[in-house]
């Protein structure tokens, strides 16, 4: 009896468990539908369990979310593609749903299956599923349908075609400004299943009237339709029908509409093509630039520099350039900020003399922008403009205000400074950065943030690699060691840090002469905290050393440790002398 019973209990706990009152209960049940399914085999999953699902309304959206999910990969589970149409059912009623991303989950999971069914199939079951939600009287029904038209499409016969463009066509001019969005969005991937020659007529027009809706909303979304279709259309075609479009939207009178355009430009351009590009897309551009709304002109900053590329350094010159001093200056800080992310960009379009002529100024002048990430962002891309004036220049114009932001007060500043530094000193050579930034690294040792006092101590190890450890030795390690002695306990710790970092570049000999000592005489100190950190220290200077020294210095001065009245201490220092004992064993 126990065995005849067995098969049905998965359904019955099932049932029991999606009727249950407890939204947990009910969504486990439905994540573990696949080993449900499994235990009760294709045929019954088909049979019961399918059919149990396409019911089941339940009314909380997290539970019809991870059933559209997990119907999405159910196909093995059902048999295989050909009865994947038993999972059209519960999915069609999910796209019905007025949660919309329980509907866009469905809408995913219904092309995934629609992607793997046969032709005829295709023709026999989704087909009917994509006209009876374009037909469907709830809005959200309309919906869904628009993102099933390019799985449908391909597979269809030619009078099905015709009526699958057809009703696309009066989606597109449906009651609900929500439906003709969707349809607005889908339109790309739409046509592009579409032949040429109906392209041409019958998409482009129901993009026309897309363009010219009067819901904003919907305009935008005709954007992304302009850069999608370009690609499909053939150049002259494409200068001819989405060109003017574009230049309308740019002036749009919905300020999304215009930073839709900004967004989307350099794809536009690259739709269109260079030359028409040149004639009527600069205007264009240049007024987004200076357009009245700041988002419009964050979009249009932030593409300053892949726009250039594709136009002619004079060009750039003569029309972005202006456009660039203006936005430098510009009252939001947001747009300044966008402008200083890309701007460094510019200097290898417009080459080098332009870039000392005309960048420079505005390079200097975002670098004392008042605003942090303004700053930041100009810091961070330096080395682009390097590679276009050279060191000398760059030294001469931009290193007084690096080193004026070295101690700016936002820390976040000082330490893109920080990160900063090894490029810089690579560049700079070793003469250079002696004079200039050989103090500044020091200082950052004793700053108040612990960020800085941390990426100061790994940029003296980047420097010691980058300049060798004779440099190091001479430059270094005197000021650092100095350094221990300083009364607050966790700059000494910094210190501590500083060496671990250094011993590896240094090499044996100068760890075992100068840096040991140091660290060996901080297991005196009076803090607990400096205490376990020569011990962590010590532990990371065992593999440099000879094993003598361990055996005379390091392992005396553990056992010490080992025996201090605080737990930590004794903890680090036990797990040091382990270390110590493995690595014997293993030499």
């Amino acid at each position: 009896m126990a065995m005849i019973d067995e098969p049905l209990y998965p359904i019955a706990v099932l049932i029991d468990e999606l009727k249950n009152e407890d939204i947990q209960l009910r969504l486990n049940s439905i994540r573990r539908l696949s080993t449900i399914a499994r235990a009760l085999g294709e045929e019954r999953t088909r049979k019961e369990l399918i059919p149990f699902l396409s019911e089941n309304n339940d009314d909380e959206d997290e539970v019809l979310l991870a059933m559209a999910e997990e119907l999405g990969v159910f196909i093995p589970y059902v048999g295989g593609v050909e009865h994947a149409h038993v999972l059209l059912p519960p999915l069609e009623t999910l796209c019905t749903v007025e949660e919309t991303c329980v509907r866009d989950k469905a809408v995913e999971s219904l092309c995934r299956i629609g992607a793997q069914m046969k032709e005829n199939d295709i023709v026999d079951w989704f087909i009917p599923v994509v006209k009876r939600l374009a037909a469907g009287e709830w809005f959200a029904a309309r919906v869904s349908s628009c993102g099933l038209f390019h799985i449908a499409y391909p597979s269809a016969s030619d009078q099905l075609k015709t009526e699958l463009r057809t009703i696309y066509g009066q989606l597109c001019q449906d009651d609900m400004p929500m439906v003709r969005r969707a349809a607005a969005s889908n339109l790309g991937k739409f046509a592009a299943t579409v032949e040429q020659s109906h392209l041409k007529t019958e998409i482009m027009s129901i993009f026309d009237d897309l363009t010219q809706d009067d819901q904003d909303s919907v305009r935008l979304l005709a954007v992304e339709g302009c850069a999608a279709l370009g690609k499909l259309l053939e150049p002259q075609d494409c200068v001819a029908h989405i060109l003017p479009v574009i230049v309308n939207f740019s002036q749009d009178k919905s300020w999304r509409v215009r930073y839709m355009v900004a967004n989307q430009l350099y794809e536009l351009c690259e739709a269109v093509g260079p030359e028409p590009t040149r004639a009527d897309l600069v205007p264009a551009y240049v007024r987004l630039l200076r357009d009245n709304e700041a988002e419009v002109r964050i979009a249009a900053a932030g593409k300053v520099t892949k726009f250039c590329r594709i136009l002619s350094p004079q060009l750039a010159i003569q029309h972005i350039l202006p456009c660039v001093k203006e936005l430098s200056s510009d009252s939001s800080q947001h747009v300044r900020s966008a402008l200083a992310s890309v701007i460094m960009g510019m200097a290898p379009v417009l080459g080098k003399d332009a870039t000392i002529e005309q960048l420079l100024p505005i390079f200097l002048s975002l670098l004392k922008d008042e605003f942090p990430d303004v700053r930041l962002n100009i810091i961070s891309k330096l080395d682009q403009v390097n590679q276009v004036i050279g060191i000398d220049l760059l030294s001469q114009s931009l290193l007084p205000a690096i080193v004026e932001l070295a101690e700016d007060r936002h820390w976040r500043v000082r330490l893109a400074i920080i990160e900063y530094i090894p490029l810089l000193a690579s560049q700079l050579g070793v003469g250079f950065f002696d004079d200039k930034l050989g103090a500044l690294c020091m200082q950052w040792l004793e700053d108040k943030v612990f960020s800085i006092r941390d990426a100061a101590a790994n940029n003296l190890k980047r420097l010691a690699e980058e300049f060798g450890p004779e440099w190091a030795m001479q430059h270094i390690i005197p000021q650092v060691l100095e350094k221990i002695n300083n009364p607050h306990y966790l700059y000494r710790m910094t210190i501590l840090q500083a060496i671990s970092l250094l011993a590896p570049v240094m090499g044996a000999e100068i760890t075992c002469q100068k840096l040991l000592p140091v660290v060996i005489n901080s297991s005196k100190d009076r803090v607990p905290n400096i205490k376990f950190n020569v011990a962590k220290v010590l532990q990371s200077l065992v593999p440099i050393l000879d094993q003598s020294v361990v055996e005379k210095t390091v392992k005396p001065c553990l056992v010490e440790l080992s025996e201090d009245p605080d737990v930590d201490v004794r903890y680090y220092a036990n797990q040091a002398l382990q270390a110590c004992d493995q690595m014997m064993v293993s030499s």
